[in-house]
C-alpha cells in the first residue's frame, strides 16, 4: 500500500474549515478585535506597551511590556474600566488584571556608533606614528582603521 498525500488546500481554506484551526482562528480574531476597542481609550504612547491577553467571565487581562507601563495603567484601572464597559463586548467587566511581560525578541540596545570622518583618522594615524609605546600605537591605529569615507 503506497502513501497518498493528500491535495494541498490555501491556508484560508484550512482555516475556515477544520475544526480546530477554526477554533483558534477565531479566538484570534476575536482578541485582535478587543485590542482595537481597548487601544481606542487608551493614551497613544501606551498603546504599544499593552496587550490583551484573555477575557474571560468578567476578568480582563492584559499584558504590558514592563513595569512603568503597569504601574501607570494600574493608577488609570478605574477610568479605564468604566470606559471599557461602555462596548457591549465588555459590558460585564468586573476586573482589569495587568501581568508584566517583556518582549520575546531583545529590542535592540542603542549604542554607540564609531562613525570615523576621514579626516579625524588621518589625525589618530599620525598620533599613532609619533607614538613609540606599541600597545598605544596599535589601539590608535585599530581607531584609524574605522574611518568610513562620506559618499
Amino acid at each position: 500500500m503506497a502513501f497518498r498525500p493528500l491535495t494541498a488546500r490555501a491556508p484560508g481554506v484550512l482555516l475556515r474549515e477544520a475544526k480546530p484551526l477554526k477554533a483558534i482562528f477565531g479566538q484570534a480574531r476575536r482578541l485582535g478585535h478587543l485590542q482595537r476597542l481597548l487601544e481606542s481609550q487608551l493614551q497613544p504612547a501606551a498603546r504599544e506597551h499593552c496587550h490583551v491577553a484573555s477575557w474571560r467571565e468578567g476578568n480582563l487581562l492584559l499584558i504590558v511590556t514592563d513595569g512603568h507601563w503597569a504601574t501607570r495603567l494600574r493608577y488609570q484601572q478605574k477610568r479605564l474600566q468604566r470606559q471599557l464597559m461602555v462596548f457591549d463586548e465588555f459590558a460585564g467587566l468586573t476586573r482589569i488584571q495587568f501581568k508584566v511581560q517583556p518582549p520575546a525578541v531583545p529590542q535592540r540596545t542603542v549604542g554607540h556608533t564609531l562613525d570615523l570622518s576621514v579626516n579625524a583618522a588621518e589625525t589618530l594615524q599620525a598620533t599613532a606614528d609619533g607614538i613609540s609605546d606599541p600597545d598605544l600605537r596599535a589601539a590608535l591605529e585599530r581607531l584609524a582603521a574605522h574611518a568610513r569615507p562620506k559618499p
